[in-house]
């Protein structure tokens, strides 16, 4: 992950805008909705656990792994708070594989797109694909470069970014524009993207 101090420093200080204190809605959505089955679940940049703890609620065995140390802690102080079970890991994700593969479901917020390069994104794709079993699922949630900003916010990417770095391993089921799960009345635009592992992986 880019930035590790950085992230580390920010989560120390609070500077944690993106960090809702609850599920994101779009993970609700999907998992309740399509319906995904509970299954071992991997939560990229898990944060403060908030979608980790509700994939557990849901009976998903889930392990969660953020680069900051900070956050890992937090998450742990949440499940065990409300009493679920879950796995908190310190790892970078681009650089260490995640002990508990095969996943048959992972789940990212604002992970994949933290990734400048087109390089980094297509190896983040190719190693959530790794750690997934035969047609596992990822649910990625992405920036929307079509939203006009004043000021700070998300990464933006283009749905071509996203395609680009993810088709040679996955096969997108939904790729929608949607908004992030927030408290602000003008919540972030962003891509909300279903992806199915390809067969041949």
């Amino acid at each position: 992950m880019p930035g590790t101090t950085r992230w580390e420093e920010r989560y120390r200080t609070g500077s944690i805008p993106w960090n809702i204190g609850k599920p994101d809605v779009n993970l609700i959505e999907i998992v309740t909705k399509r319906p995904i089955l509970s299954c071992k679940a991997l939560d990229i940049g898990c944060g403060t656990g908030d979608d980790a703890v509700w994939l557990a609620q849901q009976g998903f065995e889930v392990t969660g792994t953020d680069v900051s140390r900070t956050a890992v802690e937090m998450a742990a102080e949440k499940a065990s708070q409300v009493g679920v079970e879950c796995t908190f890991l310190v790892i970078d994700f681009l650089e260490s594989e995640v002990p508990g593969a095969p996943f048959g479901f992972v789940f990212d917020r604002g992970c994949f797109h933290s990734f400048d390069e087109h390089e980094e994104r297509k190896k983040f794709a190719e190693n959530a694909a790794t750690h997934l079993r035969k047609s596992g699922l990822w649910l990625s949630l992405v920036g929307n470069a079509d939203e006009e900003r004043q000021g700070p916010g998300p990464p933006q990417h283009t749905a071509t970014d996203i395609v680009t770095a993810i088709e040679p391993y996955f096969e997108i089921l939904t790729l929608e524009s949607g908004h992030f799960g927030s408290n602000r009345p003008d919540p972030p635009r962003a891509w909300v993207c279903l992806m199915l592992k390809r067969v041949r992986l």
